[in-house]
């Protein structure tokens, strides 16, 4: 399942998959993956994630 919610707010950010990548110290291919539903990140990516994006983990990786 596509994660648009990662990406809405990564964009809201004005930040790249690029950007939020070295933010989370991963590579722009997991954030491309994460965002098209192809990888399920651990526990503790989705954590740095929201920090990076300033959201909760309901607001990102929960319906």
């Amino acid at each position: 399942m596509k994660n648009l919610k990662m990406k809405s707010a990564r964009a809201a950010l004005d930040l790249s998959q690029d950007e939020l990548a070295k933010k989370c110290e991963v590579s722009r291919q997991t954030i491309s993956a994460i965002e098209k539903g192809d990888y399920n990140p651990t526990i503790n990516l989705c954590i740095s994630i929201c920090k990076a994006l300033d959201k909760t983990l309901d607001e990102l990786f929960w319906e």
